[in-house]
């Protein structure tokens, strides 16, 4: 019969291939993160921004990367060693490129400029990281490295050396917070006719607009600091 000869011409379609896991797997967010040191810092850092840092918690910083504590524990084996994470990555933001290249006061005032800038975006760390130990910190201890080597080719005395970093990084530590102080902070208000020096003081320095007030007080203080210091090295 012509039906049956015209069918037995036609292709046979094609069968449908079974649904594999890939197309049956929901579009969207991943069911769990992938965990790294890069990612658990970033979200370590949003969550001190959000929350301060008493809101750095391990749970709670499971919560924010979409994982169980015990992934996160594969990573990281307690919250010091998140601190440490944080430590490095502001450290290695530190511009430390001047040292054995440009001259000894150059060098001091970039590292310390950069060091400043970098802080003031994260002072909620400050007062951890601080006094907290270098040991396992391979980035924070390389800028140290760099500033010590610096200090020593300068002629700097090695006795001092330490010392000296350690009053540069207070200075800076304390100028990170003076970047985000309201520009009032010193405004007397009702009391300003008691303070008639200071008043005056904070009147003249608000003339100078063509300078933040903040950098002014920086670059004061570290060129101070510099000078003092050069006098020591050899």
């Amino acid at each position: 019969m012509l039906g049956t000869q015209a069918a037995e011409r036609l292709p046979m379609p094609a069968p449908t291939p079974a649904p594999s896991a890939t197309s049956r797997r929901r579009a969207g967010r991943p069911t769990a993160a992938v965990l790294d040191q890069d990612g658990i810092t970033t979200a370590a850092l949003q969550l001190i921004s959000r929350k301060g840092y008493d809101g750095l918690t391990m749970a709670g910083l499971a919560r924010s990367l979409g994982v169980a504590p015990s992934a996160l524990y594969n990573h990281v084996s307690s919250k010091d060693d998140v601190l440490v994470l944080l430590e490095d990555h502001l450290a290695a933001m530190v511009d430390v490129s001047a040292f054995g290249v440009e001259p000894w006061d150059v060098a001091v005032r970039q590292w310390a400029w950069s060091y400043r800038d970098v802080f003031s975006e994260h002072t909620p760390l400050i007062p951890i990281i601080a006094v907290l130990p270098v040991a396992n910190a391979p980035k924070t201890l390389a800028m140290y490295e760099a500033v010590t080597a610096g200090f020593r080719e300068a002629g700097f005395p090695e006795e001092r050396i330490i010392s000296a970093i350690v009053a540069l990084e207070a200075f800076v530590f304390g100028a990170a917070y003076d970047v985000t102080a309201p520009e009032d902070i010193f405004d007397a208000g009702n009391l300003a006719d008691q303070v008639p020096n200071f008043t005056a003081a904070v009147d003249r320095l608000a003339l100078e607009k063509h300078e933040r007030p903040t950098d002014v007080a920086f670059s004061l203080g570290l060129e101070a600091l510099i000078s003092g210091f050069g006098t020591l090295r050899g």
